[in-house]
This record gives C-alpha cells, structure tokens and sequence, in this order.
C-alpha cells in the first residue's frame, strides 16, 4: 500500500470518528444514555465468567471459520507452513518423525531436516494445532480456528486478572474481532499459541499473587510448556520477568510455608518436569538426541547467518539446489548484514518494530485513529501493576530485537500484554471529563464503533480476494492430479530468477505413498535415479521460469529431455 493509500485510510477512519464524535455531542443526553445501557449489559454479562468466555471463543471461532468458507479456503505459502503441516501429517499418522527417503536430495526443502530422520525443523506445538484439525475434520485449518477460539478466550480469562469484569468482556471481543488475530487465522504459521501461552503466563501471575492457588499454578506452568513448544526464545523473554515477580512476591510477602511449597512450586515443577522429558523424548526421535533440538540438526545443516545479530556467521555449506543458497545467503542475509553498521542497525530494528506495529494496528501503518488510547498512558503509569506489564514489554521487545529477523509472529507471546496496555489506557480515556461533559466516553465508544467498523471491512475485503495466487495453482494441481487417479511425479523446474520465497517443492510425510509427489529436477544422472525409483508413476515436467505468471505442467515419458 502507498502512502497516498494510508493517508486516505487514515483521512476516513478520522472522518468516520469525527462524525461518531460530533453526532455523539450534538444529541449528548442521547448518546450517553445509550452508553450506559451498552456498558450495564456487558457488565451483567461479564458477571458469568464461563458464560462470557466461552461466547468469545465461538465468536473467534465463528468470525475464522466464515473468513475460510465464504471466501476461499487457505492453501499454505510461506516455508514455514509448509512445514507445520509435514508436522501434522507426521503425527496424524502416528509418529513423531518419518524415515530418511532414499531419495531425499530431490526432496530437500525448506525447514525440513531429512536426516537422520525426515521432519519439520520446528517446536511439536503448531504442528499437533493442525493435526487435531486434520483428526477431527479432515482439514488442518480447522485446529487454526479452534486455537484462534482458545486464544481469544485465554486473553479475556487474562484480563479478567488485571481490569473490570466489563472491561475484560470487552477486551476479548475486540480479540476475537482484530484483523491481525483473524489474518492469524487464516493461515498454517499463526501465533495463536504464542497468544495463548503468554496470555496464560500473565493471567496466572496476577492470580497467585494475590492469592495461591494449585490450578493457576498448573495453567501457569502450562503457559511455559505451550511457549517452549511453539515459541522457545520468546517465551523465555516472556517468562523471565513472570517468575522473577513470582519470586520477589513470595519474599516480600509469604514465607515459602509447605502449604505455599504445595499450591505453587510443586504444581509448576511438575509440569516443568512433564514438558521437559516429553520435549527431550521428542528429539530423542528426531534427532537422536535428547538435547538437540530439530531446529539445531537444520542450522547447523543449512544456514549461514546467525539467530543473534551479535554472533558470527557459519561457514557456507555445501548447497545442492540454487534455492536454497539463494535463501540462506542472500534473504538471510539481508537482514543480518545490514546490522553490521550502525545506520543499517537503525533501519533494520525500524523495520523490526513496524511489522507488528502494523500488525497490531490492523494492517494498517497510519491505523493512528484507533492508537488514541495509548496517548493516555503516562496516566496508567501511577499504577505499579501496570508499570510491571510495561517493563515486561520493554523486557520481550529488546530481546525480540536481538534476533537477526524480524515479523509480527514474533511478539505473539506478549500480545495478551499489549491488549491490557491498550486497555488501560483505553479506561483512562473513558473517564476524561470536560465541563462536566463526559467527553471520554463519547470518545471511548466512538473508537470502539469505527474499529468494528474498519475490523468489518477489513474482514469483507480478504473474504472477496479471488486474486490469482501461485500456491492456489499448486492446490489446483495437486487436486486435479489426485482426481485425475493414479500416482504421480512432478519435477519443478525453475528459472534463473525464481525467487526462493515462492517454493512449490514440499511433500506429506508418507512421501512414497503420496498421490503427488514433488521433486526437484537436478541432472540427468540424478534424475534418472529419481524417475527409476518412481517407475510407476506418471511423469509431469514443471516449468516455473516467471513467478509472476502461472507456470506450465507438461507430461513426461520415461525418457524425460
């Protein structure tokens, strides 16, 4: 989007405001009248907390389902996603990993490892997400909807530790109904675990303090466990300042009784303990060691450049395949080599810090219409609770900006943080008051209507997208093929200047018993091992020379040109 397309947001979305503000103030008595018969309802609402949370999760999960099956049903594109789901299908069929393939070097793929054994690089956590979709309905999408419903339920239990009962009732709405949690939605990678287990971590916390309890202890060390299985490093940023107020709380205000030891330690260290062997047997079998995590076996495998923006690249491996090199040499490397200059460091964490500013806005970068509220948050800082959630923002963003890329999908552990942030400051406003005029709800209220609003037409637009994407022309293709009958063997050829984001050479777990297998044509030596072993199989040559137009399926015989 340009700028003269932001600005013309930003110009309806205050033009929107203003109107809601001023017809607000022209019939004033009007106005707050029905404020208050909106916020007497939520809050009686709000005083059947089951009741309330489980609307929201069938709200969330109404609101991603409609996304996907009135629009069009989500084909995976980015690697990652691709992944997840070798994940899913790994585990659907009942295994944590798959055996090496014999031919593997024409499968090889991004995120994947292949030796010793064949598996996604990543944490089990949104791979199991997506097989419990793909068990229960045939559709790896539907364990997206239901965690987006889990995440938009655990931010308002979150809440209801730290704001008003209404207010937290409100907050999980406005979850549930924010573009960039139901963009989350619609694809393979999203954040919701990230969601859910920061979200976990900070409901529990307030929870003990104020009083110790056995099952707030369990959710909390829950929260640990989901975050070390989706997101490893930034739970841990989320998680250092929790249990650090834990442990100044129970100095400062409880001796560590047997009855404490009991209702808080013990619950937590068990599920420590529980999570920890489980992740240990986990890369028992993937890995063939208990303390090399997956993610390890594929760096150390493929990349060059480094997690961390202060460590040193690798040496280069050996690449076999152009894609690849392109990737972990030249994408990679353009985040990481910027940062070795001073002014490269600035623009790279700039843009670091725009990606989930966007996100969190609603897509849009001059969303500034719907950041009123967080102008009234020097007014949260009189609040030493608030201050804590804050510095544990500060806390995760500095150690989010230490790893050598950037993306929205990052910060899913601390967003639970920012709604209440944004919450507070959202309460603060409401109360502003002006000669007697209760100008801070009017003002509240507009805000809350135009983000409905702009969430609404937001949600309408992604829904009417019918725009030609290459990866639904690979489902295309898969589907057609699988239709068609038989089995079949595609070899993806592309050209000199493919870009190696647009990667259409990914496989389920059970390669050998695939209706449609891809691979990577490489030499006519290595190619005719490839197409011996698959003897039986209907040959297709993919030719992708142009990423922006759609490439050609020819059939092959036996003796491939």
């Amino acid at each position: 989007m340009d700028v003269n397309s932001y600005l013309n947001v930003l110009f309806v979305e205050a033009a929107a405001l203003a109107a809601l503000f001023l017809i607000g103030l022209a019939t004033y008595r009007r106005s707050i009248r029905l404020i208050h018969v909106i916020e007497r309802a939520l809050a009686r609402l709000a005083r059947r907390r089951a009741l309330s949370g489980v609307l929201i999760a069938l709200f969330a999960f109404a609101l991603s389902a409609s996304l996907s099956l009135l629009g069009r049903m989500p084909e995976p594109e980015v690697h990652d996603e691709f992944s997840y789901l070798l994940a899913a299908d790994t585990f659907t069929h009942g295994r944590l990993s798959n055996p090496p393939h014999p031919m593997w070097v024409h499968f090889e793929t991004f995120h994947v490892i292949f030796h010793p054994t064949y598996a996604s690089k990543y944490p089990p956590g949104q791979g199991l997400t997506l097989a419990l979709g793909q068990i229960l309905t045939g559709y790896p999408i539907v364990g997206v909807w239901l965690s987006t419903a889990v995440a938009s339920a655990a931010v308002y239990w979150m809440l209801l530790a730290w704001v008003p009962a209404w207010i937290a009732l409100l907050g999980g709405i406005m979850t549930a109904l924010h573009p960039g949690v139901q963009y989350w939605s619609q694809l393979y990678w999203g954040g919701q675990l990230g969601m859910i287990g920061g979200a976990l971590l900070f409901g529990a916390l307030r929870r003990i303090l104020r009083r110790p309890g056995v099952m707030d202890s369990i959710l909390l060390g829950i929260g640990v466990a989901i975050l070390a299985n989706s997101r490893p490093y930034e739970g841990l940023l989320v998680a250092v300042p929790i249990f650090a107020a834990l442990l100044i709380g129970a100095v400062r205000n409880r001796p560590l009784t047997p009855n404490v030891f009991r209702r808080t330690v013990l619950p937590i260290a068990v599920v420590l303990l529980v999570t920890l062997f489980g992740m240990g047997f986990y890369n028992l079998r993937v890995t063939g060691n208990p303390l090399r995590l997956p993610y390890m076996a594929h760096e150390e495998e493929y990349a060059v450049y480094p997690f961390f923006i202060w460590q040193q690249p690798r040496p280069v491996p050996t690449y076999r395949h152009k894609v690849l090199s392109d990737y972990h040499l030249v994408w990679e490397g353009d985040w990481y080599e910027p940062t070795k200059s001073l002014s490269g460091l600035i623009n790279v964490t700039l843009e670091k810090l725009r990606r989930p500013w966007i996100f969190f806005q609603g897509i849009h970068a001059m969303r500034l219409v719907l950041a009123i509220p967080l102008f009234f948050l020097p007014w949260s800082f009189t609040r030493r609770r608030l201050r804590f959630v804050c510095a544990g923002a500060v806390f995760f963003a500095a150690g989010v900006l230490l790893i050598s890329w950037g993306g929205a999908r990052l910060w899913a552990p601390i967003t639970g943080a920012l709604i209440l942030i944004y919450l507070d400051g959202f309460r603060r406003m409401r109360l502003l008051r002006i000669g007697g005029f209760q100008i801070g709800r009017l003002l509240a209220w507009s805000i809350v209507f135009v983000a409905i609003g702009t969430f609404g037409l937001e949600l309408r637009q992604r829904m009417q997208d019918d725009a030609p994407r290459w990866y639904f022309e690979r489902a295309r293709i898969r589907d057609q093929l699988e239709k068609d009958g038989g089995r079949h063997l595609i070899l993806v050829r592309y050209g000199p200047d493919h870009s190696p984001l647009l990667e259409w050479v990914y496989n389920a777990a059970d390669i050998d018993g695939s209706k449609v297998v891809w691979a990577r044509e490489m030499n006519p030596s290595a190619d005719k091992e490839l197409l011996d072993y698959f003897k039986d199989r209907k040959l297709w040559l993919l030719e992708v020379y142009d990423d922006t137009q759609l490439p050609r399926l020819i059939p092959l015989t036996t003796s491939k040109p």
